[in-house]
């Protein structure tokens, strides 16, 4: 079978995290690879040190980009031509939806142009699955960490869940939204069989 890129979306606080430490567990035969944006290379250690700064915004978007062209290069692309099934959590689609909001002081189309910058060299999801969810539920289940991040905050949530809507419905063949709201066993029971179906596909 050839190899798949699966990513799984979805605002703070929308239970991602633990759903993907879930399927790591899930899906432990070799063929399965996991791996997150930003990565854990030195330019993704730099994505997190300005996401938890007060960099600049374009600087911000730009070791994003760089650490998403060394992730293609390095793991996605290797891992895909290997026949492996890729599963990120978080991908180029965090892009739009977050710097999509935090670019908006200086650029009004910033949405659009984080989605254009991504146009013609990036691995485009077999499947990205959108754990979709109120905000105040994600800020309520926010609220249990130690400290809050800039991107935690309810105005700015709720544009970035908009953003990720806005992808759905733009890219419906690859989008599938998934009610995060639900008990955390049936999310994994729908991921699981959304995961399988693309898995097992030629």
């Amino acid at each position: 079978m050839s190899g798949k890129l699966i990513t799984i979306e979805g605002i703070d606080g929308s239970g991602k995290t633990s759903l993907v430490r879930y399927l790591g567990e899930y899906y432990t035969h070799q063929r399965y690879v996991f791996t997150v944006e930003p990565t854990h290379s030195w330019i993704g250690m730099d994505v997190r040190r300005a996401i938890a700064s007060d960099v600049n915004p374009l600087a911000e978007l730009f070791l994003f980009m760089a650490d998403h062209a060394q992730h293609i290069d390095s793991v996605i692309r290797p891992a895909i031509l290997a026949g492996k099934i890729v599963i990120s959590d978080r991908y180029s689609d965090s892009r739009c939806a977050y710097q999509g909001m935090t670019l908006k002081s200086i650029k009004a189309d910033a949405f659009d142009w984080v989605e254009d910058l991504h146009t013609g060299w990036t691995v485009v999801p077999d499947l990205t699955i959108l754990l979709d969810v109120d905000v105040d539920v994600a800020l309520s289940r926010c609220g249990n960490r130690d400290a809050m991040t800039k991107f935690e905050k309810r105005d700015f949530l709720n544009g970035v869940a908009e953003n990720y809507r806005t992808l759905a419905k733009r890219h419906p063949g690859r989008f599938a939204v998934v009610d995060a709201s639900m008990s955390f066993e049936d999310v994994v029971k729908t991921v699981v069989g959304l995961i399988d179906m693309i898995a097992n596909s030629r």
